[in-house]
């Protein structure tokens, strides 16, 4: 499949996986695919979100806070909170006792050659992936032998469970006429 992709796509694709390492992500979602689009302002994918008011750093903050807000440790705090358990004051005197970031976890080093030489490869969520097959689609439904990011915003368009999904859905983009328009600047 990857044969098929433009140089444009395929830059979606390389950028996606800095958007992982910029979010320490350990997998490519499909939030880091639509930065990725965003990324890109003058592309059709990126040119069409930008002209409806989507641009990567309005994207990456609600990515932030749709993050932020699902955070299994914001939902514990939430949880202790509702029997009177302040997570504050008990991070407090274990670090009064035990020495400031005393609680924070450690970061797994890396192993391995670093990415730029080939090394520390970032997969796909099963959702990205899903998404990279819609494109694919979409190119076939309009008989086209490549696939660009118009493609991969079509895939992402048609998947609409991801964290992508949300952010569009939240920024009130109408996905049929976002894909109908996509599809007539394919024409």
């Amino acid at each position: 499949m990857f044969e098929r992709f433009q140089a444009n796509a395929r830059q979606v694709v390389v950028q996606a996986q800095e958007e992982a390492r910029l979010f320490d992500h350990d997998h490519i979602g499909t939030e880091h695919l639509l930065l990725a689009l965003l990324r890109q302002p003058d592309s059709v994918g990126g040119r069409i979100l930008t002209r409806h008011g989507l641009d990567h750093d309005r994207a990456r903050d609600m990515i932030t806070r749709l993050l932020d807000a699902s955070a299994p440790e914001r939902l514990d705090a939430q949880a202790l909170e509702a029997i009177g358990i302040d997570l504050d004051v008990v991070r407090e005197k274990v670090e009064a006792v035990f020495g400031p970031g005393a609680l924070d976890r450690e970061r797994r080093p890396r192993r391995g050659k670093p990415w730029f030489l080939g090394g520390d490869h970032i997969p796909f969520s099963g959702r990205a992936k899903k998404v990279l097959e819609l494109s694919l689609r979409e190119a076939i439904a309009l008989k086209h032998n490549h696939i660009s990011d118009a493609h991969i915003l079509l895939g992402l368009l048609r998947e609409a469970d991801g964290l992508a999904a949300r952010v569009l859905t939240d920024t009130g983009l109408a996905p049929d006429s976002l894909r109908a328009e996509i599809r007539a600047e394919l024409a």
